[in-house]
């Protein structure tokens, strides 16, 4: 069999689709065994991409509009989408059926401040007519922090991000009221980024049948048999099972997974809606410019 090397931006439930066509053996299928690994600040999705150490990462739209702002040209293209909303949630210190977006002016709130989370939230709480930074904002840090400090009793809520907020629920620390999903509707979310000459080649396209067999199949299968041992809850060893059957269920209602695995010119239009409004870009950039065709 053939390796592909598969890298991701972040490591997520919220990633099910292609973690599924690793864990279900859709890529085996084709012919394919496989290599997953993590970028670092220091070992990045685009520099493994481009010195040909990674054929394929998981990533986001959004990722190429800091080399587009700088004058870049860019070889690096998306041709997949993963997720067509955002997937992180607001978890409160005590339920609350009856939550509204207001309630966390004043309040302390610990947010991710990775640059797409942030965007999102702030666009979406706009849309509230709720501006960011009428919340007591805190950055405590990567996502390991950010989740320990709100269990050492830091803030009021917290914007995490699955299957983080549900196992917050699980331990009995935290609650979920809100998902940012909902709050700015459908979008360019995450995506699968490659190299144009690779996107040429015989491996890409046995991916892609693969892919696209394996998103099909967690939008409609249950929670629970795609959490199962043997598939995709041996990348999440620290995780209660019941907590992954959870996060993937909610996912799935949100509809952030959709079987066109195309990116939308709509939802890449209301992706460029959130980052000017965020200030991260200065101009609408070309679809093709990101896009594969």
């Amino acid at each position: 069999m053939s390796v592909i090397n598969i890298m991701a931006l972040r490591h997520s439930a919220f990633y099910s689709p292609l973690l599924m066509a690793m864990a279900g053996g859709f890529l085996q299928d084709e012919g394919l065994t496989y290599h997953y690994s993590q970028a670092t600040p220091d070992n990045t999705v685009v520099d493994n991409i481009n010195k040909g150490s990674c054929h394929l990462a998981q990533s986001a739209v959004a990722t190429s509009f800091s080399q587009l702002e700088a004058g870049e040209e860019i070889d690096i293209v998306h041709f997949a989408q993963i997720n067509s909303r955002d997937g992180f949630f607001i978890a409160a210190r005590e339920p609350d059926a009856d939550f509204t977006w207001d309630k966390l002016i004043g309040k302390k709130v610990l947010v991710d401040h990775f640059f797409q989370p942030y965007a999102m939230l702030k666009y979406g709480l706009s849309k509230q007519g709720i501006d960011i930074n009428d919340l007591d904002v805190i950055d405590a840090g990567d996502v390991g922090k950010m989740d320990q400090a709100f269990r050492d009793g830091l803030g009021d809520y917290v914007h995490q991000q699955g299957p983080a907020p549900q196992q917050l629920e699980h331990d009995g620390i935290g609650y979920l009221v809100a998902s940012v999903g909902e709050l700015v509707g459908p979008v360019a979310f995450s995506s699968l980024c490659a190299s144009r000459d690779w996107l040429k080649t015989d491996m890409a396209d046995a991916f892609l049948r693969a892919y696209k067999k394996s998103l099909n199949y967690v939008i409609n299968a249950p929670a629970d048999e795609i959490a199962a041992y043997e598939y995709e809850a041996g990348f999440f060893p620290a995780i209660d099972k019941e907590v992954l059957i959870e996060t993937i269920r909610s996912y799935q209602q949100l509809g952030c997974w959709e079987n066109d695995v195309s990116i939308s010119r709509q939802a890449y239009d209301n992706l460029i809606d959130v980052f000017m409004y965020s200030g991260l870009i200065k101009k609408k950039y070309a679809y093709e410019s990101v896009i594969a065709g």
